[in-house]
């Protein structure tokens, strides 16, 4: 599956350099850092820009808010997601067991930051980025209806949650199966 895009050129409409990237990351990796020990809503700009080590004027430049620095990081896991699929060998489809394997494989890399955003609360802003995910990802390239992609994007989102949650005490799997049986995939 290939982007024709870069999703995060087209989110930020920005110069997207490795350089901006990295601090935009370094924000992102801050906040979850602080939402360990802080609840959401009490995490300052402040708090952020100097866990971040950067300034006011940096954190405004890329983002309005703490919900944009957290969709922006969300994104960018996304973004190499994208990466990483596009050159995988053996993903023929978004519903096969291959890529439903790789995606649990790839995102629980990031099991902190989800597990961080769900212990907060914020589960509208991964259900939103999935969402996102699926119409302008996947409907391209395999058209469904929007009511299975969200269905899918959401039954997917779920169970990864569950799992790690969990404390993953299932094999991955023990997980895609769960999932291809009650999508009715088949393990061609």
């Amino acid at each position: 599956m290939k982007p024709d895009i870069s999703l995060m050129k087209h989110i930020l409409g920005k110069n997207f350099t490795k350089r901006n990237r990295f601090t935009r990351q370094c924000i992102g990796e801050s906040m979850i850092a602080l939402m360990k020990n802080k609840a959401y809503e009490e995490i300052t700009i402040s708090d952020i820009v100097k866990k971040a080590g950067v300034s006011r004027m940096t954190f405004y430049h890329y983002f309005q808010s703490k919900t944009d620095a957290l969709n922006n990081y969300l994104h960018e896991i996304i973004e190499c997601y994208l990466e990483k699929c596009s050159r995988s060998v053996g993903i023929t489809s978004f519903d096969d067991v291959t890529h439903v394997r790789h995606a649990f494989l790839f995102f629980d890399q990031y099991s902190d930051f989800f597990l961080t955003l769900a212990q907060a609360n914020l589960h509208s802003l991964m259900i939103f980025a999935i969402n996102d995910y699926m119409l302008r990802f996947v409907d391209p390239i395999y058209p469904r209806s929007a009511y299975e992609l969200y269905f899918y994007g959401g039954a997917l989102l779920n169970v990864f949650l569950k799992w790690e949650e969990g404390g993953k005490l299932e094999s991955v799997d023990e997980i895609v199966n769960v999932i291809c049986r009650c999508c009715d995939i088949s393990d061609a």
